[in-house]
């Protein structure tokens, strides 16, 4: 189970990969795990799309990774379009497959569910998935925590709430989203270990490698972007090959300083890209 291998490593290196959308693109994926095994990652997790529309390539994924790669699985798994039934469906599944690891979300809103079926949902909140899972004693159980705040909480007090909420229902480590400047992140983990939270936690790092990554990502996560980094938008956005490489860089600089200050774990959202999260750890010297 992933939570051991908090207990039994200084720090935990994983990474983030997302089933593909189309049949086309489904070697890709397995070739690029294939690949990542010479990374040496504590483990893998994969994302489930909005409502479970991957459900069944992320079980695919997930069993690959845990039995073919001998790496640790982290199965995502989203409170949305899910029910008892399903739950009980999926469990089985993952557990037929060796997958005992499982990040519970919320997840986001399906763009074509009408509002009586959300609003309906039997499972609203994520510590309610949290519960539910830590039912099993084989489960380990993973949360997502945002160092600048949820985008839909009013307040990070609010936030550290819900947050220590979702610990105290059993979650037995956290992930952040992605975050650009390492300040915010050191004092999120000091409110947090302030608030009685003292789980693991793994810091999550975008390596922003193109142009047209920036307005995305920035939107759907609303992470500050600090002034060296829009530096580095500024000064290489007409030359795609050096933006990518300092894209790399910074990402790699950011991981060397919270390495240096003590962090419990590195999570990777690198898109798939073997090259890019190759370089990073070629920066850092693990390699």
């Amino acid at each position: 189970m992933i939570k051991n291998i908090y207990d039994q490593k200084k720090t935990v290196f994983s990474l983030e990969v997302f089933p593909p959308k189309n049949d086309v693109d489904i070697p890709a994926i397995y070739e690029a795990l294939d690949q990542f095994k010479q990374l040496n990652l504590d483990f893998i997790s994969i994302t489930y799309g909005a409502g479970g529309g991957t459900r069944k390539r992320t079980l695919d994924i997930a069993s690959y990774v845990q039995n073919r790669c001998n790496m640790d699985a982290l199965a995502h798994l989203t409170c949305v379009s899910l029910d008892e039934e399903l739950l009980s469906k999926l469990t089985e599944e993952f557990g037929k497959n060796n997958i005992n690891n499982i990040l519970a979300l919320r997840g986001d809103r399906p763009k074509d569910m009408p509002d009586s079926v959300y609003l309906s949902r039997p499972y609203k909140y994520a510590s309610h998935l949290v519960s539910l899972l830590r039912a099993n004693p084989h489960m380990c159980v993973g949360g997502a925590c945002y160092p600048e705040i949820h985008p839909e909480s009013g307040s990070q007090e609010a936030d550290l709430h819900y947050l220590k909420a979702k610990v105290e229902a059993g979650t037995d480590f956290l992930i952040t989203q992605l975050f650009f400047d390492n300040t915010r992140f050191y004092r999120f983990f000091e409110k947090i270990r302030s608030t009685g939270i003292s789980v693991p936690v793994s810091a999550g790092i975008m390596p922003i490698t193109s142009i047209n990554q920036i307005k995305t990502i920035v939107e759907l996560s609303g992470a500050n972007i600090p002034q060296d980094l829009s530096e580095i938008f500024v000064k290489y956005e007409d030359s795609p090959e050096d933006f990518k490489k300092a894209g790399i860089e910074y990402a790699a600089r950011q991981i060397s300083q919270l390495l240096s200050y003590g962090v419990q774990g590195v999570h990777l959202y690198t898109l798939n890209k073997v090259d890019v999260s190759t370089a990073i750890f070629e920066n850092l010297g693990l390699l």
